[in-house]
């Protein structure tokens, strides 16, 4: 045990040669300074995992990625890194390409870090993965899929309000308060929206009305979860529904103005904690997630638990959500990143 214990400290404490792999466009610049709130919060996350990489005195270089495969290549056969810190969330402009380049880095025999190619498609396929947690019997909203170019037909057996959403985009991206409709009428012009607009298709599910809940699971065999967090809407106007829309995950003078807040969850029913950590887990395996997520929940009053969907490779900025999980059973932002750093080492793919 202490043998293991030692190993662990001196990985931790190794210095490596880290390639950060990041959007193009948000390749931040050396300092804060001079740049406002909203500047600041496109490329924050990036400044933070480079900032606190070289605070930690790894060998760090960042490279901007946008939609071409060969600088990724070059870098790997020039600088030779130990592992990719993937920061990436598209390629080509597209959400669901990050499943790809975390493949070529497997073909190119690169250590990486977060979610492997696996499960990185079935989490952000909601549909595949809704059916998947069904098929397991984990209780998850029922859903309908409206593909592209189909004629939308009444939801007969669904009962209003349903809530209306692209299958594959993330960060809440088309998610408004017009996304929650209440007849076949607003289905039809929502659904039209997605398919013409975001150019996607169209996942619907029963609006489930309870607390928004995230936990955060860290792990590739075995699996930690952080403390349950809650987004608390405390000036939430009378009628209005609890939706985490794009506005309220992304604008912060929206934010103000609802009063929103995340904080670890409170008055949860007794043995809530370990029921809920246990289904994280659970999802966390059965769609074949690696390095770290973040799992987005509805409790309702009653106390049912309903798993929205899983996100591989959530916000790892400083302040956010995950982090601050991360940081309520004692683990600072220095140590996360470096778990993940670790994580990302220790992965075995099919390669090795």
């Amino acid at each position: 045990m202490f043998k293991e214990i030692d190993r662990v400290a001196k990985s931790e404490m190794k210095k490596l040669r880290v390639l950060v792999l990041m959007d193009r466009d948000l390749v931040p610049p050396p300092s804060m300074e001079g740049f406002s709130d909203e500047e600041i919060s496109e490329w924050k996350t990036e400044f933070d995992v480079l900032s606190s990489l070289k605070e930690m005195g790894h060998q760090v270089v960042p490279l901007g990625v946008a939609d071409d495969p060969g600088v990724i290549r070059k870098t790997l056969l020039d600088l030779r890194p130990h592992v990719a810190f993937n920061l990436l969330e598209e390629f080509h402009g597209v959400a669901i390409y990050d499943q790809h380049v975390v493949a070529y880095l497997e073909l190119m025999k690169q250590p990486y870090t977060g979610c492997n190619p696996r499960g990185l498609m079935l989490a952000h396929d909601k549909g595949l993965s809704k059916k998947i947690l069904s098929y397991h019997r984990i209780a998850t909203p029922k859903f309908a899929l409206f593909p592209k170019g189909k004629v939308v037909k009444p939801l007969r057996r669904y009962a209003y309000p349903l809530l209306v959403k692209s299958v594959i985009e993330d960060a809440s991206l088309g998610i408004s308060r017009d996304s929650l409709v209440v007849s076949g009428d607003e289905l039809k012009r929502r659904v039209g929206y997605v398919h013409e607009e975001l150019g996607t298709d169209a996942l619907v599910e029963e609006y489930i009305e309870g607390r928004e809940l995230y936990v955060g699971v860290m792990g590739n065999q075995r699996l930690q979860t952080f403390p349950v967090w809650e987004m608390l809407f405390q000036k939430l106007p009378p009628g209005v529904p609890n939706i985490a829309t794009r506005r309220v995950k992304w604008d912060a003078e929206y934010q103000k103005e609802l009063g929103i807040v995340t904080e670890a969850a409170d008055n949860l029913p007794a043995g809530a904690d370990e029921r809920i950590s246990k289904l994280c887990k659970r999802v966390y395996r059965v769609l074949c997630l690696s390095g770290y997520a973040r799992m987005d929940l509805r409790m309702t009053d009653d106390g049912r638990v309903y798993v929205l969907e899983a996100n591989p490779n959530p916000n790892l900025s400083f302040g956010e959500d995950f982090a601050e999980s991360a940081e309520r059973v004692g683990i600072s932002y220095d140590k996360l990143i470096q778990r993940i750093l670790n994580l990302g080492t220790r992965y075995q793919p099919e390669w090795h």
